[in-house]
């Protein structure tokens, strides 16, 4: 372990031997995230480069003094690179104005990290932008995929706990199979499960933002839940 930090500071010091094997040594957790983009119309090649550059950009950007496993930082920087390239370059589109709305809720969430030392809740962006939590829930889900399987809703419940997949930090693999299997859901379904699990939001603001009655949305989360369970084989 005393070795893995040692060579992720030299990395971040601008050693390039070391920013070379601490790519080869994380080439596995690398591979993993890649895995999850196949079929989105770019070589996996190419989606093997982005995922490096959203590596080394972890390294770069790792703080020692938070305690956090390294690979649970390094993962939602990796697919981001990836996913910005999909949304700028490749097959996903997202519209101007949501464009827009999320390079702002971007910057005022890093000043309220900032401020706050912590992540800030929907509820303190939404006093800073005046937008609504569920607006705000729903820029983040049409601009970027949730980051966090540990979230918990309002109701203090989380996936990964209702699954019963908790695991350690060295679990990671398992966390992204789980991602896999929600982006397989139908559609409402998926959305029900985001905005509950990674959201935080309650049954009743999930009805909101899908348009449909609370007790549509219990049923839709049931529903998602016992497929995951189902592809999960749990």
């Amino acid at each position: 372990m005393t070795e893995t930090l040692d060579l992720l500071r030299a990395a971040q010091a601008g050693d390039p031997q070391a920013r070379e094997q601490v790519v080869v040594e994380n080439s596995g957790l690398i591979w993993s995230v890649v895995r999850r983009y196949y079929g989105r119309g770019v070589e996996t090649d190419d989606l093997y480069q982005l995922a490096c550059l959203g590596f080394l950009k972890a390294v770069q950007g790792f703080d020692f003094s938070y305690g956090t496993c390294f690979s649970t930082y390094a993962v939602p920087k990796i697919a981001g690179e990836i996913r910005r390239f999909l949304r700028d370059d490749g097959a996903v589109k997202v519209g101007r104005t949501i464009k827009e709305q999320a390079n702002t809720l971007y910057t005022l969430r890093e000043r309220l990290r900032h401020t706050l030392g912590r992540e800030p809740a929907l509820s303190e962006l939404s006093e800073s932008t005046g937008w609504s939590v569920e607006d705000i829930a729903k820029i983040d889900l049409a601009t970027e995929a949730p980051e966090s399987l540990q979230q918990e809703t309002a109701d203090g419940l989380t996936l990964e706990g209702l699954l019963g997949t908790e695991a350690p930090e060295e679990g990671m693999v398992e966390r992204i199979a789980l991602r896999e299997a929600i982006d397989h859901l139908p559609e409402k379904e998926r959305m029900t499960i985001l905005l509950r699990y990674f959201k935080g939001m309650t049954q009743e603001q999930t009805a909101r933002i899908l348009k449909v009655s609370q007790v549509q949305i219990s049923r839709l989360e049931r529903r998602g839940l016992a497929r995951l369970r189902e592809s999960l084989e749990i």
